[in-house]
């Protein structure tokens, strides 16, 4: 199985309460996720995020096509970290973290994810043509539409 890895990392003018209440909750994806991806919720969703947490979506990330996503909250440790990851969806293997670190005056973000494509020589070559380069695009949108919102440059 072949492993990749995702990783980014932003300064924000937010406090680590305000940057947890934004990233911890599924209800902001479509404000920061290009308009192709297209997440639709299909579960409820609590107030508060916590271990064990299961999460349903439907979005369209490739050729329009709803995928079906359920994602567990596998570890949270509010308001620093959460870690979610996909019981059924797309993917062979995807674990998320967001990690926030308070700074004086600003948070910094992480997004560390690591993935795993299905079928084989297929999966590996769609990840090479067009999988990566969506994931980027997902990323790059999540982080100029945070930088124009609450940026820092340090």
């Amino acid at each position: 199985m072949n492993l990749y890895q995702l990783y980014r990392r932003q300064a924000l003018t937010l406090t680590r309460q305000e940057a947890w209440d934004f990233f911890s909750s599924p209800h902001y994806l479509n404000q920061i996720t290009p308009d192709f991806f297209n997440v639709e919720i299909t579960s409820k969703v609590p107030e508060k995020i916590y271990t064990g947490l299961m999460l349903s979506y439907r979005m369209k990330a490739v050729f329009g096509w709803a995928m079906p996503w359920l994602s567990e909250i596998s570890h949270c440790d509010e308001p620093h970290r959460f870690v979610y990851q996909q019981a059924v969806g797309p993917f062979k293997f995807w674990s998320h973290e967001v990690c926030l670190t308070e700074q004086p005056g600003y948070i910094v973000i992480e997004d560390i994810v690591f993935y795993a494509m299905p079928l084989g020589w297929f999966g590996r070559m769609m990840h090479s043509v067009l999988i990566r380069k969506k994931l980027q695009r997902i990323f790059d949108t999540r982080q100029a539409y945070l930088h124009a919102k609450w940026g820092l440059d340090v």
